[in-house]
């Protein structure tokens, strides 16, 4: 279905999403937030969907909440601004962080804000050389909040943390991958090649595996070694008994059939 502020497009099982609010770096208004919410639950119940990639339209990825949209215009209406604020919270932090479904995403341009709590919780971020990052906040006497600050802090060293959230200087695509903000950047005509690389080795992936992995790499963050050890023999039982012994497919491909090699491909989850 059309929406007012995204672009959907579904091809050999990758769902790129891309925000669409060019004339204002896609900033993020009220609007996007519902509409979202809304994509993201078809996603997610999109069986042929393999692969999630974000994205932005014209030469931004995304500039943050839309200053006017979201706050001024909101300033006297407690229920709107609360409405906007629990869909905003939805989508990034339930639908997007809890996809049991691989995400990317693509940062083609300006990356400011409150777009980097969603960036931070997709499993994958490519960057384009020239695309520029940073959080704000702090040139207009605000602090970057809504778990900005906590995820940025999770990701980077404590000293390249406060100096983006202190300075307010932004930084290159190439200076994310450097700092391990994104996983990579490259010359802004090979994003589109490098984020597809990622997507189509993850299509090859057993997509019941992949959410399982999810879910324990995110749970085990929180964990003592003992507990994490607990919690990953409880996921591998549950996922044998879902998947049905499914890695046992692999072994005999390995070393009845010699038709994989599991330091190098994937196995054939389907056969």
């Amino acid at each position: 279905m059309p929406y007012e502020t995204l672009l959907i497009e579904s091809k050999d099982q990758i769902t790129t999403i891309t925000l669409n609010r060019p004339k204002s770096k896609n900033a993020m208004n009220p609007q996007m937030h519902f509409d979202m919410c809304e994509a993201l639950v078809g996603v997610e119940r999109d069986e042929d969907c393999r692969v999630l990639v974000i994205t932005g339209a014209g030469d931004s990825f995304c500039a943050g909440m839309d200053v006017k949209e979201y706050f001024y215009d909101t300033e006297e209406k407690p229920a709107e601004r609360a409405a906007a604020r629990k869909a905003a919270f939805e989508w990034m932090f339930k639908r997007l962080r809890l996809l049991p479904k691989p995400t990317i995403a693509a940062v083609n341009g300006w990356c400011f804000g409150g777009a980097l709590a969603w960036l931070a919780v997709c499993d994958f971020a490519v960057a384009s050389e020239t695309a520029t990052i940073g959080l704000s906040e702090v040139n207009w006497g605000i602090i970057p909040a809504g778990g900005v600050t906590k995820l940025v802090s999770a990701m980077l060293a404590p000293r390249d943390a406060l100096y983006m959230i202190m300075t307010g200087r932004p930084i290159n695509g190439k200076q994310a991958a450097e700092m391990r903000l994104v996983n990579s950047a490259v010359p802004p005509e090979k994003l589109a090649e490098a984020v597809l690389d990622i997507a189509e080795e993850l299509k090859k992936k057993n997509p019941t595996v992949l959410a399982y992995c999810k879910e324990v790499f995110r749970v085990d963050q929180n964990l003592t070694l003992e507990d994490a050890i607990a919690w990953e023999t409880a996921k591998w039982t549950e996922l044998d008994a879902i998947g049905k012994k499914t890695w046992h497919k692999g072994v005999k491909q390995f070393k009845q059939e010699r038709t994989f090699r599991p330091g190098l491909e994937t196995y054939e989850w389907k056969k």
